[in-house]
């Protein structure tokens, strides 16, 4: 049975670096709601560049937002999840998060990271009642492109014709995404109502076109070099 949606909303702003207003938010959530249900980690945005060219102070900005804001979030939320031994997770990561692509090696670098919090995360709070679900979206005609890109301040010029494909792609390709974010929002809600909802929910032909592939290579690669994957074992007396 679908559970009941809320009639209204209460914003609350926060910065997302700030744990002690993470605790006092989902606190304040908390109270207003009577208990949170369903937790949406959705904060993110986008870098470009060669991994040579992001820097570090770049990169770990990156993170901050994309997998160290989401986990201070949950942390601060599974306290009350675990007492009443319910509640539902929803990380939005990528299909950069299982496919790798040049020129967003930093920004899937994060949503590989956030990718794994949240798989295991699953394994952790699985028995004690809370789902929790990775959606891996492909491109969403949202801002996301248009205003939620970073570009590396470095360009190489050596790049050209690998990791800055990536950059021409995306910022040409802005507003003319495939994907409709009203109906990826609806297809998130139709899984979470799942009596059983998937760990791994990819939005979109392209974030399956894409992680399929990724997938069948490295599965490849897995068969091709199985003898030699073998080979390191103590051979027994």
């Amino acid at each position: 049975m679908p559970r009941p949606r809320p009639g209204r909303a209460h914003l609350i702003a926060l910065d997302l670096k700030d744990e002690a207003a993470i605790i006092a938010a989902i606190a304040e959530a908390e109270a207003l709601t009577g208990g949170i249900d369903v937790l949406v980690n959705n904060a993110g945005y986008g870098m470009l560049g060669a991994i040579e060219e992001v820097s570090l102070e770049e990169a770990q900005a990156l993170f901050d937002v994309n997998v160290f804001a989401p986990l201070r979030v949950i942390r601060a939320a599974l306290p009350a999840m675990r007492a009443r031994k319910a509640g539902h997770i929803i990380n939005v990561t990528s299909v950069s998060g299982h496919a790798p692509w040049a020129g967003t090696g930093i920004y899937g670098a994060s949503k590989y990271a956030f990718e794994c919090i949240g798989q295991t995360l699953a394994q952790e709070v699985g028995p004690l009642g809370i789902k929790v679900m990775n959606v891996a979206p492909g491109g969403l005609r949202t801002d996301f492109a248009a205003g939620g890109l970073a570009l590396s301040e470095a360009v190489i010029p050596d790049y050209d014709e690998t990791a800055h494909v990536a950059r021409r792609m995306l910022t040409a390709g802005a507003g003319q995404e495939k994907g409709d974010p009203v109906r990826a929002a609806a297809a998130i809600l139709k899984a979470l109502d799942a009596p059983e909802p998937p760990l791994h929910l990819f939005l979109g032909a392209d974030a399956l076109h894409y992680a399929e592939d990724q997938h069948a290579f490295v599965g490849q690669q897995m068969a091709d070099w199985k003898d030699v994957s073998l080979s390191i074992a103590f051979e027994e007396a």
